[in-house]
Parts: C-alpha cells; sequence; structure tokens
C-alpha cells in the first residue's frame, strides 16, 4: 500500500473496537489464531467500515442502505493518496489545500472518496450519480459530517462529464470507480468467484452488495472509460486532470489507443499495490 496510507499495517481491532465498541461484537478468530472478522458477511463489513472511517478519518456518521456497494477502505485511501502524489508531482497544484477541486464521477451512497479525501487533504468535492438513492443517502452523510460538497444527479447513462461539468468551473482532478461488468451474467460471475476467493459456500447475494449501476454497464468498464475519454476534450481547459480506474489491465492498450485520438499532453499509467491485489487508474491531462 501507498506508505501514506493509514491500513498499511492491517487492521488494529483493539484501538477500533475502543472507537466502535458494536464491532466486538462482529470479530472472529481465524484458523491461524488471528482476529479478523467475516468478509462473507456484510454487516461485519459495513461495521468494520464504521470503525475505519470513525477512527482514522473522524467521521461521526455514515450508513448504507441495503444492496448498495460496501467499498473497501484501504483501497480506496491508496487512491487518493495516489493521486495527490499525482499532484505534488506538478509544481502548478497544491497538494493539500481546500483550493483543489475534486470531481468524484459515481460517488455512489458511499462516498467514499469525499470523506477519505476531505480528511487527508482537505479537498473540495463535487461529485455525480446517475441514481437518486445513491445521492440521497450521500447528502445524509455529507450533512451528517458537515462536509460541503456539491452533489448533482447525471440524468443521462450516455454521458459522463456532460450535465455535470458546467461553464466557468475547474477542477483540478476528476476521478472514477466505473462499473466493471457489461451485464448483469457478468456481475453474477464475478460474485461466485469472490465467494470462492472467501472460501464461502455460493450465494444469490454479493458480499460488499452493488446496485445495477454499480456493478455495470452496456459494454463494461472499457465502453464506460472511452466515453469518459472522448468527452473529456469538451472539457480540456476546466479539468488539471482526469483520471480513472482500471479494473482489467488488458483493457489499457485499447483505452490508450483512444486516448491519443484526443491528443492529450500527458498520459500516466499508476499502479497500486494492496497486498497480492495490483490495481491501476489511467491520468491524463491536455
Amino acid at each position: 500500500m501507498h506508505s501514506r496510507n493509514k491500513h498499511r499495517n492491517g487492521y488494529d481491532f483493539n484501538a477500533l473496537c475502543t472507537t466502535l465498541p458494536e464491532l466486538a461484537n462482529h470479530l472472529i478468530n481465524t484458523v491461524k489464531g488471528n482476529t479478523s472478522i467475516d468478509f462473507s458477511n456484510r454487516e461485519s463489513l459495513i461495521c468494520l467500515n464504521k470503525a475505519l472511517l470513525m477512527h482514522y478519518y473522524d467521521v461521526k456518521y455514515w450508513a448504507l442502505p441495503k444492496d448498495f456497494l460496501c467499498p473497501p477502505v484501504p483501497g480506496r485511501a491508496d487512491y487518493i493518496h495516489a493521486l495527490a502524489d499525482l499532484l505534488h508531482a506538478n509544481e502548478q497544484e497544491v497538494t493539500q489545500s481546500s483550493a483543489v477541486k475534486v470531481l468524484d464521477i459515481g460517488t455512489g451512497a458511499n462516498l467514499i472518496y469525499p470523506l477519505i479525501g476531505h480528511a487527508e487533504y482537505q479537498w473540495q468535492f463535487s461529485a455525480s450519480d446517475i441514481n437518486p438513492e445513491a445521492l440521497k443517502c450521500a447528502k445524509a452523510i455529507a450533512q451528517a459530517n458537515a462536509l460541503d460538497i456539491r452533489l448533482q444527479q447525471q440524468p443521462n447513462t450516455e454521458h459522463i462529464f456532460h450535465n455535470v461539468i458546467k461553464p466557468g468551473q475547474y477542477f483540478n482532478l476528476t476521478m472514477c470507480n466505473p462499473p466493471f461488468h457489461a451485464n448483469q451474467k457478468e456481475a453474477e460471475l464475478g460474485t461466485r468467484r469472490k465467494w470462492q476467493n472467501l472460501k464461502q459456500k455460493p450465494t444469490s447475494k454479493l458480499n460488499f452488495g452493488g446496485q445495477s449501476q454499480e456493478l455495470w454497464c452496456d459494454g463494461g468498464e472499457k465502453r464506460f472509460i472511452k466515453t469518459m475519454i472522448r468527452e473529456s476534450k469538451d472539457y480540456a481547459d476546466q479539468v488539471g486532470w482526469f483520471t480513472c480506474l482500471v479494473s482489467n489491465k488488458e483493457n489499457l492498450s485499447s483505452l490508450k489507443l483512444t486516448l491519443k485520438k484526443q491528443q492529450p499532453k500527458k498520459i500516466k499509467t499508476v499502479k497500486m499495490t494492496q497486498g497480492q491485489k495490483i490495481s491501476r487508474f489511467l491520468a491524463w491531462s491536455y
């Protein structure tokens, strides 16, 4: 994990239970004799997230409606810290300042990136989503934590930045964790793989949850990101760095070809490592 990631040494369950005593009800002993939680249990995951957000990011309130995506906090924090490095590499940008404006595309009901980004770097966030129920929950979280954030619904599933970035607005960064799968069938297969990785009997429910818009879109992440790339050209003067997570590394070559046609001045692929898992995001600037 990133050197500034507060979760790089694992979970301190004693400290987390002191912050949120109810987490103790979800603790288990692993085969190796270590303290952990049942990562196949959604209620345990949500409770762990609450404790992490309270303990490390001073989040007073965090709740998640049934079936919405429950994000793993450490990996989400890595993206934020890597973005800070991206800004820091540009002498024109200020890393830790409320002057840094960030647009979170598809923020979801969990509002995880704005919560971490504001706590760690005091960045000022705007966020969009196509799901009004997700935005309703995100608004409740923001208000309960006195987080000043502009939330906006994207009314058209065919667009990413259109309807969201307004004339005269400027963002130092845009960020996005796009829907990965191309359809519901692919998402269900992904669910089965996660249960297998957890060595649990497959069920109809995904341990991390997720609404349809969070998990799949027509054409999957490749089409989604290509749409983002094409639309980004229209906002070349209004955004410092466009960025997006790319789950499938096999998509990178095709995405970079699309990017080169838009002629940005800079293209970067930033890798992030969490244990044995390697993730990455694509970044470009005009």
